[in-house]
C-alpha cells in the first residue's frame, strides 16, 4: 500500500485512534491548535512547514491570532491517505513543543 492511497473507513478510524484531537470533515481531517501567543502559533507553523516541505506534503493552514486551524487531505488521491495521518502526528508534536 502506497502512502498515497487512500484510507479505508476501518483504516482512518484506526488511525484517528492516535490522534485524538483530529476529526474527519468531509474528505479531510481537521484541528485547531491554540498557542499560548501569536509568536508561539508563527514557530508551531515554521515547524510544520519544515516537516511538511521534507515529505512534499502540504497542509491548508487558517491562522487566527493564536488559532491555528490545520486541515489535511491528498488532494491527489481524494481523500485521507497514510500520509496525512503522518503529517498530523508531527503537527500534533510541533504542537506539542510550544505548549
Amino acid at each position: 500500500m502506497s502512502t498515497r492511497d487512500l484510507l479505508t473507513d476501518e483504516q482512518l478510524t484506526d488511525g484517528l485512534r492516535s490522534l485524538p484531537e483530529w476529526h474527519l470533515e468531509g474528505d479531510s481531517i481537521r484541528r485547531t491548535v491554540q498557542a499560548r501567543d501569536f509568536p508561539a502559533a508563527i514557530r508551531i507553523v515554521v515547524a510544520v512547514a519544515e516537516q511538511a516541505e521534507a515529505m512534499d506534503h502540504h497542509p491548508d493552514i487558517d491562522i487566527r491570532w493564536r488559532n491555528l486551524h490545520f486541515t489535511l487531505s491528498t488532494h491527489s488521491s481524494g481523500g485521507v491517505t497514510a500520509l496525512d495521518l503522518r503529517l498530523a502526528a508531527l503537527i500534533d508534536a510541533a504542537a506539542l513543543a510550544e505548549a
